[in-house]
């Protein structure tokens, strides 16, 4: 168990340098989780039949169910195929990317360092969303996504006037509290991602470092929900950022 919770680290591993860059095991898994979307999209766009077969099937039910989510959200159906690309795409990527993260060898497959006299084991791949780094990274893009179509429906005027209102001294305050609230949303995307992530991989390593054949099950069915309610949570909180930037102009 002690060896064990000697492997838990909060940051990612450095694996290597490229072009003076860090390259992480947590940078890593994003990347294969971007090579098996792609790969998944070539297949699926190079046979799509007019009668779907079982996972052609399956991915036009799944679109249909989140364009329905979404135009529950947004009042409009046409609105929700507008956006339905940047929600779809960072559901999908987080949500590969949580359930890959509880794959067999992904954190137990890597190699010894030695640290200052101390062997250290260094895992090849880990969770991405166990990474802060990369919760960040898609936070920042949702919110900044969001602003960038708030912009596009409603103009930059009128976007920007919730943030710079100089009618008086009340509008310009609630301005000031609506750059903040910007910046909140990046920080409590971040973490709140990262936490629950980052939990449940560590709740995995202790339970399996306790009892590696039978404990962990339970377990790792709970992470495959919790990843998959992390992931729509967080496009369902980016879409609704999003009704409330485009409508407004409305209120």
């Amino acid at each position: 168990m002690i060896e064990a919770m000697l492997n838990i680290e909060i940051s990612a591993e450095k694996l290597f340098s490229f072009m003076g860059l860090p390259i992480t095991n947590g940078l890593l898994t994003s990347w294969i989780v971007v090579i098996l979307l792609v790969i998944a999209s070539y297949i699926l766009s190079r046979n799509i039949r007019k009668v779907p077969k079982t996972f052609q099937n399956i991915v036009e039910s799944g679109v249909e169910e989140l364009v329905g989510m979404m135009q529950g959200v947004l009042h409009s159906r046409k609105k929700a195929e507008k956006f339905f690309p940047l929600i779809a795409t960072i559901f999908t990527f987080v949500l590969i990317s949580n359930w890959l993260g509880i794959f067999p060898g992904v954190g137990s497959i890597g190699f010894n360092e030695v640290s200052e006299g101390v062997t250290k084991f260094i895992p090849l791949t880990r969770s991405a969303a166990a990474d802060l780094n990369f919760t960040l990274a898609i936070a920042l893009i949702s919110v900044v996504m969001v602003n960038i179509l708030a912009i596009k429906e409603l103009g930059a005027k009128i976007h920007f006037g919730k943030f710079f209102n100089f009618k008086g001294p009340i509008e310009f305050f609630v301005g000031i509290l609506e750059i903040l609230g910007e910046f909140a949303k990046v920080i409590s995307f971040s973490f709140r991602l990262f936490g629950n992530v980052f939990a449940g991989e560590v709740l995995l390593i202790i339970m399996g470092a306790l009892a590696p054949f039978l404990a962990p099950i339970p377990f790792l069915m709970l992470e495959i929900f919790v990843g998959f309610i992390q992931a729509l949570v967080f496009s369902m909180l980016t879409l609704v950022f999003l009704s409330i930037a485009v409508e407004h102009e409305a209120h």
